[in-house]
């Protein structure tokens, strides 16, 4: 077997296993908030957005820092920090004594981060060409798969082991992934014993300035654009249905249906990228996810709104893969780890301004016009990218991919 084909299953695996972990504490947040000792209502939604958010923001700052340690120092040893230095942190919160400790634990997560980033920039840099939209494809469904159903597991162990232990499984999975990391994974890394450079000399490096500002823009819009739903569909389903008494199943297997799209289209997407090229794989998926968007706001009833996010699905699912597989073509080997790095930094600040202003657009001005504001967000996207991508690589003779 080829090395990255198995540092794709490896990765993969480690990437399931985090996002699992990742994606079953957040609904858990408040819960445990108020175990802590916060009873007000308010105040426990005060500090569990806060404990969600702040993680984010502070994943932002770092990412770029990890990314330039993965080309200096190699990607497999930034596996292993983030998975050993996650597992040990989100295992301490399981003995939180008050919020503010899980807090500041929560922070310290944010500054660890990294493991999706090295898995990333690691299959880009160790893929062929001819293969690169497929891994990519394949690792992206990695995150979906575990953020899928990471929430009903963190659900169930609650409910089957009590609430600390969830943090301790979590812990646990983690360590998995740091141990299969260390046992499996292989790189074939060349230290460069070289100085690091300033942020303005790494970018005078970068080949295709213009482009790679449009892909971090259009990953930016992407991560904005499915989390900006995320904290009204439950409201939407609650008006869709009336007198339900399952409107958290329904929002979950609403919730659910895009993520599990998602999982079934990205490596046909991926291939489809390789043989026909990224850039119209891209603008084709902006098209349509963004005309997916605007029907959503007119359904009638529950069901309706799971078919539209099904379809949402199967065409986001070709974005992020493809994006990242068009910027580990035209960016240099020796960047790759600060490009994916500064790639993830946008996509954390898109959840983070998703989630947040999803929730106030909703409340200004009504559950549809997140549909609406979303669906146009990513069709003016979609101009740029064809003005910025798809027609100048049309015009050149030689295509970047």
């Amino acid at each position: 077997m080829p090395i990255w084909k198995r540092n794709l299953i490896v990765c993969w695996f480690g990437m399931f296993m985090s996002s699992i972990g990742l994606s079953q504490i957040a609904p858990v947040l408040p819960l445990y908030i108020n175990h802590l000792g916060v009873k007000n209502p308010a105040l426990i939604a005060q500090y569990s957005g806060f404990a969600f958010g702040a993680t984010f923001i502070i994943s932002a700052v770092f990412s770029p820092i990890w990314g330039s340690a993965a080309d200096k120092y190699g990607r497999k040893l930034m596996l292993m920090r983030a998975s050993l230095g996650m597992g040990v942190v989100i295992g301490c919160m399981g003995f939180a004594q008050n919020v503010y400790e899980l807090i500041g634990l929560r922070l310290l997560q944010g500054v660890i981060t990294g493991y999706g980033s090295a898995c990333t920039a690691l299959i880009a840099t160790q893929t062929d060409k001819e293969h690169a939209g497929y891994a990519l494809g394949t690792l992206s469904t990695a995150s979906t798969a575990g953020s899928l159903i990471g929430p009903m597991i963190g659900g169930y162990l609650v409910e089957s082991t009590g609430m600390q232990n969830v943090f301790f499984i979590t812990g646990a999975l983690l360590m998995l992934s740091f141990i299969t990391t260390v046992l499996f994974v292989k790189e074939n890394f060349t230290r460069q014993h070289k100085k690091v450079l300033p942020v303005k000399e790494i970018w005078n490096q970068v080949p295709e300035k213009s482009l790679t500002i449009t892909l971090f823009v259009t990953f930016f819009i992407l991560s904005f654009a499915l989390y900006s739903i995320e904290p009204i569909i439950t409201v939407y389903i609650a008006q869709l249905t009336k007198n339900s008494t399952h409107v958290a199943l329904l929002a979950g297997i609403t919730f659910s249906a895009s993520g599990l799209a998602s999982i079934i289209a990205a490596p046909r997407l991926g291939k489809l990228s390789d043989q026909f090229g990224v850039q119209k794989v891209i603008f084709a998926a902006l098209i349509v996810a963004g005309i997916m968007f605007i029907p959503q706001a007119f359904v009638k009833n529950p069901w309706e709104l799971m078919v539209l996010r099904f379809l949402l699905g199967l065409a986001s699912a070709g974005l992020m893969p493809s994006i990242n597989t068009l910027l580990k073509k035209i960016t240099p080997d020796f960047l790759t780890g600060r490009v994916f790095g500064i790639t993830m930094s946008a996509g954390y600040l898109g959840v983070f301004a998703g989630s947040s202003l999803g929730g106030q657009m909703a409340a200004y001005f009504g559950v549809s016009s997140v549909f609406f504001i979303t669906g146009a967000l990513l069709l003016l996207n979609a101009v740029w990218v064809y003005l910025k991508v798809y027609k100048k690589m049309s015009m050149k003779e030689r295509p970047l991919y």
